[in-house]
């Protein structure tokens, strides 16, 4: 995007990652590059693009910040002169790993990280998810700039949770990815219905690459990775097959929707109370925990946001 520009290209890269390490990544590499070929100045990969596999092995095969997946990346990003989403990798940590995503820029240098705040801890049609065995919960919300355009960055799971995308809209993201492997049971009925809620709601562009096919043990990704503008319209959406899609972001088309419908300028925040939920030791699997301790004061209120 150059500054007489009001247009970005974006491309979301759908990949079906497996336990093939080096398959993925040499993949991964050929879409990004095919993308960059196309004009894509923001290049988007998936959720554990370089590595989608049982949580075992996602933990004995997390790499540091400065492991050869993420130089890799930032070896592509200078390479092209893009901006590189590097979707998540399991980053080593302490006895669990994280769930990283990392913004590069066209110099190769880092703008932002961030560790995915809500795990997949699920049973869907008979498969048990339990992220949270293996993979540590981040604590930060983070945006960072694109040039000028401010970004916020997510993970799959997240995309179910809306106080997160409004944060980070409130922060001023004018374009939040999700990379993800959704999977094909949740995908079908609630993937493209969240991705346009999330857009429409914050007024923001998504772009959502996503996983697609199957993966050892059990996973099966929904795919149809998107990219949805401000009006909550799907501009580019994938096939099933590992490729990469793209879409012109129309910045003053976005900022002709806040200004026609200012939903977030009408915002209330003094008068929204926010319960808070009673934590506590995990229950049976039966109970939940649904009991409410006190409601936020609209100053605290005020102050998340």
């Amino acid at each position: 995007m150059t500054e007489r520009s009001a247009f970005l290209r974006a491309a979301a890269i759908q990949l079906n990652s497996t336990g093939d390490k080096s398959r993925n990544m040499a993949t991964a590499e050929r879409l990004v590059r095919a993308a960059a070929a196309e004009g894509a100045e923001l290049v988007a990969l998936p959720e554990k693009w370089n590595l989608l596999a049982g949580g075992e092995e996602l933990l004995a095969g997390a790499e540091p910040l400065d492991g050869p997946t993420l130089s890799a990346a930032r070896e592509w990003a200078r390479e092209l002169s893009i901006h590189l989403l590097a979707g998540s990798i399991s980053e080593r940590g302490g006895e669990k790993a994280f769930n990283t995503s990392v913004l590069i820029g066209p110099d190769g240098a880092d703008l932002a990280v961030y560790r995915k705040i809500h795990m997949f801890d699920v049973d869907v049609e008979g498969v048990a998810y339990r992220e949270s065995e293996h993979e540590e919960s981040g604590s930060e919300i983070v945006t960072a700039s694109l040039g000028e355009l401010p970004v916020g960055l997510t993970v799959c799971y997240d995309l179910r949770f809306p106080e997160l995308y409004r944060i980070l809209a409130v922060r001023g993201a004018r374009l939040i990815a999700v990379p993800s492997a959704f999977t094909l049971a949740t995908g079908r009925d609630h993937w493209e219905v969240l991705l346009r809620a999330r857009a429409i709601e914050n007024q923001v562009f998504i772009i959502a690459p996503n996983q697609v096919g199957e993966a050892p043990p059990h996973f099966s990704s929904y795919g149809h990775s998107a990219i949805v503008d401000a009006w909550g319209r799907v501009l580019a959406a994938a096939p099933d097959e590992e490729c990469f899609i793209a879409a012109d972001l129309d910045l003053s088309a976005q900022e002709r929707v806040r200004e026609s419908l200012p939903s977030l300028a009408n915002r209330r925040p003094q008068a929204y109370a926010w319960p808070q939920l009673l934590e506590a030791s995990e229950p049976e699997r039966s109970e939940r925990p649904y009991l409410i301790r006190r409601e936020w004061s609209a100053g605290e209120v005020r102050g998340a946001l």
